[in-house]
């Protein structure tokens, strides 16, 4: 039987009490009301503050362009190493990083505003368990291909057209060329990494298929400080910068972030103090770690102020061994870390059903969740959702205590067979039964490929032949506890 919450507790030393925080339904915490400053005796009464307008996904003021009452858009984006480098990952307000077939992870970076993406790719199928993230929130959410699963969720929700499935109308670009120099035109890349998408796609698609974008938010995706104090969280400072468990302080360092996502898919982040950004690199299949770059823009390295890692069990569905389809639980919650300026604090996470949004909160004295909303500092995010059983291989140290320049372990891709479900596809029961034939299921577990069986990105899984879209009419999910209220299109 695969570890699951209990295994938590047991791994990172913290007693999990999930009672103890916020209930499911919760939304995020974010105070959106006028507030005013204690005052000074003898000074002038201070003016009230203005009303709160920040933006969803970074929680920094909106600007003038900001496009008010418009879903957020979320892309499906390729990471097999094979397929680096990426396009548009720089322009992402949030990127996630999760798990999915063969050890490898998947991106999905979210965007405030479509119409700023510019260039995005290389596009891959959409998976269940980046939709469960964003499906409170009803943002676009663009990919090509997805697994049955996937689709069985558009259905279940009434998605439509919501959930785009050829790369909102997306090209080839038959001639790009990887980090290794190889490209399809040479014979030498698969055609899965030259799938793309831009700004003018994602708007031509909303044009023809007159896609309903109005949406308006009463909440920002991560309860963040509040711009409008003009104050940052220290870490060295927080609420719970003073408890510690067995392992050591919950506030530490974390100059160096290194993130275990497989027996071979690692992500880390070195932090830069006059920046005050956190560097990203990926180990790749020569052994090397390379920095993460935008082609789309001079190769720009992707740098982010908060590196966010959440713990939880992941493991195959079952009856999809053969395609290793891996479910991720969000239902129990469990442990995380929030890592900026240089420090990590160890943290709670929950989420709870797929409505419901992702909440993070702070550590109580004893270890247990807290009922306190923990505060993010305003800008972009870099989201890991990340196996349980390589918690113990996750590093947050100094800077002195790493050697940069060494080699780690050789990334590669078991072997698998890609999940694409054909139009009108289902599983032939809905996603609550699969979910509850899944949870704690450790049974259903596939272990990952020794070294032996290493297959080379340069020889990728079956091809996949991106699905249409199930025909299913568009109707917005009203969801009485997503953290938004749906403003119905004029």
């Amino acid at each position: 039987m695969k570890r699951v919450l209990l295994v938590i507790a047991a791994l990172l030393s913290l007693t999990v009490l999930l009672a103890a925080c916020k209930k499911s339904g919760d939304t995020i915490s974010t105070s959106t009301a006028e507030s005013t400053p204690a005052t000074v005796e003898a000074t002038p009464a201070p003016t009230e503050l203005p009303p709160y307008e920040a933006n969803v996904l970074t929680g920094e003021p909106k600007g003038a362009d900001y496009p008010e009452g418009q879903r957020i858009t979320a892309v499906m984006v390729n990471n097999i190493v094979a397929a680096r480098p990426q396009r548009g990952l720089s322009k992402a307000d949030i990127l996630f990083e999760i798990k999915v077939e063969g050890g490898i992870t998947r991106f999905m970076p979210v965007f405030t505003d479509y119409k700023t993406v510019g260039e995005v790719g290389p596009v891959r199928s959409g998976r269940d368990q980046f939709f469960r993230l964003i499906l409170p929130w009803q943002a676009l959410y663009v990919h090509e291909g997805q697994s049955v699963v996937m689709q069985q969720y558009a259905i279940d929700y009434d998605y439509g057209k919501l959930n785009n499935n050829d790369g909102a109308n997306g090209y080839r670009d038959y001639g790009r060329v990887n980090w290794a120099g190889k490209s399809y035109n040479a014979g030498s890349l698969a055609l899965e990494h030259t799938m793309y998408t831009n700004a003018d796609n994602i708007a031509n698609y909303i044009s023809s298929q007159n896609v309903d974008m109005n949406r308006t938010y009463n909440s920002t995706f991560f309860n963040f400080v509040d711009y409008r104090l003009g104050t940052t969280r220290d870490l060295s400072s927080s609420i719970d910068s003073a408890y510690s468990d067995k392992y050591g302080p919950v506030v530490s360092d974390g100059q160096y972030v290194e993130i275990v996502h497989s027996q071979s898919y690692k992500t880390r982040f070195i932090y830069d103090e006059a920046t005050n950004q956190y560097k990203m690199q990926q180990n790749y299949s020569d052994g090397q770690w390379r920095d993460t770059v935008d082609e789309a823009a001079d190769n720009k390295v992707l740098t982010f102020p908060n590196v966010i890692v959440l713990y939880t069990d992941i493991h195959t569905y079952p009856g999809h061994e053969k395609t290793d389809l891996q479910y991720v639980e969000y239902a129990w919650g469990g442990i995380g870390y929030y890592c900026y300026g240089g420090k990590c604090e160890k943290i709670y996470w929950q989420k709870g059903t797929p409505l419901e949004a992702l909440r993070l909160y702070y550590l109580n004295e004893d270890g247990t969740c807290s009922d306190t909303p923990l505060e993010i500092n305003t800008g972009k995010s870099y989201v890991a959702v990340t196996d349980i059983d390589f918690a113990e291989n996750f590093t947050h140290t100094t800077l002195d205590n790493v050697d940069l320049t060494t080699a780690t372990t050789q990334t590669y891709e078991k072997s698998y067979v890609e999940d694409t479900a054909k139009a009108g596809e289902t599983l032939g029961s809905s996603t609550d039964d699969l979910t509850a034939a899944a949870t704690g299921s450790g049974e259903a577990e596939t272990t990952e490929a020794p070294a032996q069986e290493t297959v080379t990105e340069e020889t990728p899984a079956q091809e996949e032949t991106p699905a249409e879209e199930a025909p299913v009419e568009e109707t917005p999910a009203d969801t009485t506890e997503a953290p938004a209220d749906e403003t119905p299109a004029e």
